[in-house]
Order: structure tokens, then C-alpha cells, then sequence
């Protein structure tokens, strides 16, 4: 199902002088010492397998000696800079151990993992080539959703902050069957929520590998969470499904649950939520959000027909025929966060209203 929602590869698009100055305003844009392309001039690579000795589709990079040294500083910079106060003081703590290059899916990302000498803990963080589109969706992440996202943008290069949790494919194979019937319920209700968030912010492709499941103990029990962590498919596609997590196939299991463990009334309230929540933190980003959509209104990260075919099937959807105006995928998505931003204000005030008619 999957295959056929998608197109085959969607195009990078650059960042206008708009977004660029956005960046540079929002503490984005920032000075880094090593660029995506830098990190290419690998000399060789072996296969990183996981614990069940399967191919994980990373390759772990390695460098002539005279690269690595520049290299590895260059790597202790970034992980200053976006953990700290970009001081070079920290550096005879930290140590590069491994840097991964990932063969499969459009960013073809590097996977950094360094590591305190002192304590052995470790993080990762991510360099990937700029894409407009993927800044979007990272942006809108950090504003609409539950958590706050920490990334820096250089000329081509975009470094991103590593994002703990499960991934979705792992949880769904080996951790859901051993979830007791109350956890399933709990993740059948946030599968709900994730997806009401997804279609409302027009974030696609959230394949089980392109999200994390993030269990939180609470007293005598644990919270589930799910978190995006691959904004690649930001207002591109023109299908209303590709938002849509529950239509691929790779989340089968996921939407089972929600049948089993959710009723039809269940899950509206939940979706209720969502939209309200969102509308919530549209309001509370104030000038951001509206700078941000001023941008992407004008800005190209799609194509003429994915645009026009996702403005008719959000104005099916909602009966808004203001959609049928839109000319780029910004003002799709513009006109979506505002139909959200309205229905939540109305059925607020209305309920203002008959509560002084009930007083």
C-alpha cells in the first residue's frame, strides 16, 4: 500500500532568503565548522548489523588519518555548539566513536555518536544536506507538537539533535506483544492522537521506521509517547492518506489496536483533543508561527499537481472551498492550521456563550 501512496523520490529544495533570515532570527542559523560534503571523503565503510545480526542499512564510515583528526575535531565543535556553549573547553572530554552513513531513504543522513570519556554516556545527533521543506517540518514539530526540537542550519548542512525513544518497527515486532491489555489501550489512544497531528500539520510518510515509541515510568505504571523523527515528507505529497499514518501498511498492527481497544466515540474524542491542543499552541506561537507561514506561503516545496490534488481533497474533506485558491503547498497548509485555529475559537466561544446563558 505504501508504494502506492508515495512518489518514487522527492526533490531537496533550498532555502529562500525569507527562511534563511528566519533561521538567523530564531538562533537556527549558526556558524559550523564541517559540512555535509566533508563528511563524504570517507575512505571505506562496514556494514552495521544490530543485535539479531541483521543488516540495519547504516555503514560505519572511516577516514584516512589526516582527515579523521580534522574530522573529529570538527564533529566535538557541532556537539558544543548544539549542547553547550560551542566552548572548545569540553573537547578533552568527548570522544567520536562512531560515524554512520545511512544508504536508504532520500536524506542519506550521518549518524555521529560521541561519547564522555569520564562517564561513558553518549548521544548522538545527526548532519544531513539543507531541504527546505524538512526545515519546515522540524519548525512546525517544535511548535505544534508536544516537544521541542534542537537543530542548527549552515549554508547546505543541517544538523539535528538525536530523538530517544523505540523506533516504530522495533516496538510493533518485539515490545507490543508483551504489552498488558492496559498499555495496548494507552497506544491504541496516542496512535489516535499522533495521527490527528500528522494530517493536521500535513506531515507524511510516518511509516513505523519513520517515528519512536518513548515509554515514560509513572508510578506503578508506564507511559507511552510517539514522536516523530523524520520530517523529509513535509507538505510534498498530494494524496490526504500519505498524512495519514493508519493508511500504510507498516502500521497494520497499530491500527488493529485502535479497533480493538477504541470506540467509534473514543476515538472522536480523542481526535477532538488533538485538534484542540494544536489549536492551543497555534494561538500561544504568536508571531513565529504566522512568520513562518508567511514564508512557506510563498516558498516552492512542491509541485502543481500534488498541490491542486491535496487543496480538492482537504476541501472535500472539511467543505472549506477556500482551498480551491491555493496556489502553493504553503497556502494549503496555511488554510488547514487556520480551519483547525477557527473551529477550536467557535466552539470555545459558543460555549462561553452558554455558559452566561446557563449562569
Amino acid at each position: 500500500m505504501s508504494e502506492r501512496l508515495m512518489s518514487k523520490k522527492k526533490p531537496a529544495f533550498p532555502v529562500n532568503k525569507k527562511l534563511d533570515a528566519y533561521l538567523e532570527h530564531y538562533s537556527r542559523k549558526i556558524e559550523i565548522p564541517i559540512f555535509y560534503e566533508d563528511l563524504l571523503r570517507f575512505s571505506g565503510s562496514i556494514v552495521v548489523y544490530d543485535s539479531n545480526d541483521e543488516d540495519t542499512l547504516w555503514v560505519r564510515v572511516y577516514y584516512s588519518e589526516f582527515d579523521r583528526v580534522e574530522i573529529d575535531i570538527s564533529l566535538k565543535k557541532v556537539y558544543s555548539i548544539l549542547h553547550s556553549d560551542g566552548s572548545d573547553s569540553i573537547f578533552p572530554f568527548l570522544n567520536v566513536d562512531a560515524v554512520d552513513y545511512c544508504t536508504f531513504g532520500n536524506s542519506k543522513p550521518f549518524r555521529i555518536k560521541v561519547r564522555n570519556i569520564l562517564n561513558d554516556n553518549f548521544t548522538y545527533f545527526y548532519v544531513k544536506r539543507t531541504d527546505a521543506s524538512r526545515i519546515y517540518g522540524l519548525e512546525l514539530e517544535h511548535m505544534l507538537s508536544p516537544y521541542n526540537l534542537n537543530f542548527l542550519v549552515y549554508g547546505d548542512t543541517l544538523i539535528e539533535e538525536h530523538i530517544a525513544g523505540i523506533p516504530g518497527d522495533v516496538f510493533i515486532k518485539e515490545f507490543l506483544p508483551k504489552c498488558n491489555e492496559s498499555e495496548k489501550s494507552q497506544l491504541a489512544k496516542e496512535f489516535v492522537k499522533f495521527n490527528e497531528r500528522c494530517m493536521i500539520r500535513l506531515l507524511g510518510d510516518m511509516r513505523s521506521y519513520n517515528y519512536v515509541i518513548v515509554p515514560t515510568h509513572d508510578f506503578d505504571h508506564v507511559v507511552y509517547k510517539i514522536r516523530a523523527i523524520d520530517f523529509d515528507q513535509q507538505c510534498y505529497e498530494g494524496k490526504l492518506k500519505v498524512y495519514r499514518p493508519q493508511f500504510f501498511k507498516e502500521n497494520y498492527e497499530m491500527v488493529m489496536l485502535v479497533k480493538e481497544k477504541l470506540q467509534r466515540n473514543s476515538v472522536d474524542q480523542y481526535k477532538i483533543e488533538e485538534r484542540s491542543i494544536v489549536a492551543k499552541r497555534i494561538l500561544s506561537s504568536g508571531n513565529r508561527i504566522k512568520r513562518l507561514i508567511s514564508i512557506v506561503k510563498m516558498d516552492k516545496i512542491s509541485n502543481e499537481q500534488n498541490i491542486a490534488a491535496l487543496a480538492l481533497h482537504i476541501q472535500d474533506l472539511t467543505g472549506d472551498i477556500d482551498f480551491k485558491t491555493c496556489k502553493t503547498m504553503g497556502e494549503v497548509l496555511a488554510l488547514a492550521l487556520d480551519f483547525v485555529k477557527r473551529n477550536y475559537q467557535d466552539v470555545s466561544m459558543k460555549q462561553i456563550i452558554e455558559n452566561r446563558i446557563n449562569i
